[in-house]
């Protein structure tokens, strides 16, 4: 794509987030483009957010599991951008008019002390970077329409990629954990939505280890120049399927001895 389409892409998001008129699939529109074309837009896309006073403070990791990696057809995860006025407080109503089609998915946050810069992070700089971990919903949304009305076709993971890899709103849970204080691989959680269960998950269904998650992040954002800072926080990658909300549904997240997290919308 040419640095004209890619602003053109960028502008679109930006004003479908507003306006909360969801924009046509870019990919359709631009069939030759490519993963780095996908984070192109995401980057300027971001940029208009922090011109528009948007201050950065994290990153999320997408599509960790291997059932949804299965589903769009790629074999990585992606990642996105977190700024500060998409976080919630646990136990938070959000309001009706914030979001188009918002979804839910229940991780594990990395809160850290100290930068992370790659390439070649390892799992043991992780650990010594975080300053604590604790349980968290992501909120999803779609700036960009899920599926073609004329011609039926599906979004592609450029899309959801150019679109800050679908993140919209944080809730993180008021319990805190040292790193090692449990075995994140076991960390779990029941996620209910108007107290039917919806799903479950383990956390090692983020590549084996929600850590790795983070070392994956830290060695990708290195081939940008890019990296983790310290007192970011950094959403590991959702362990069970997106739940669809609905206004008036009621999310909880039951982590057990980790934790709880919910909100309303």
């Amino acid at each position: 794509m040419t640095p004209d389409q890619i602003q053109i892409a960028a502008n679109a998001l930006f004003e479908a987030e507003k306006s909360r008129q969801q924009m046509e699939l870019i990919s359709l529109a631009n069939p030759q483009m490519t993963m780095d074309d996908a984070y192109a837009i995401q980057s300027a896309y971001v940029d208009k957010k922090r011109k528009n006073g948007g201050k950065q403070h994290g990153w999320k990791i997408g599509l960790t599991s291997k059932a949804m990696q299965s589903a769009l057809g790629i074999d990585i995860p992606d990642s996105g951008i977190l700024f500060e006025d998409m976080f919630f407080e646990n136990g938070s109503q959000i309001p009706r008019d914030r979001f188009i089609q918002p979804r839910i998915e229940a991780e594990i946050a990395f809160v850290m002390k100290a930068p992370v810069s790659g390439p070649n992070i390892t799992r043991e700089q992780v650990i010594a970077a975080t300053d604590y971990v604790c349980p968290s919903l992501e909120i999803l949304d779609t700036r960009i329409v899920r599926q073609d009305a004329k011609t039926g076709i599906s979004r592609k993971i450029f899309d959801t990629i150019a679109d800050n890899a679908a993140n919209a709103g944080i809730v993180l849970g008021t319990q805190k954990h040292q790193i090692n204080a449990f075995d994140l691989r076991w960390v779990g959680a029941i996620v209910t939505n108007n107290d039917e269960v919806e799903e479950t998950g383990l956390g090692a269904g983020v590549l084996n280890d929600p850590v790795m998650g983070i070392v994956w992040l830290a060695n990708r954002l290195a081939q940008y120049n890019q990296s983790i800072s310290a007192g970011d926080v950094v959403l590991s990658g959702s362990f069970i399927r997106p739940v669809e909300t609905e206004f008036g549904d009621h999310i909880y997240a039951d982590f057990g001895p980790f934790g709880h997290v919910s909100c309303t919308f």
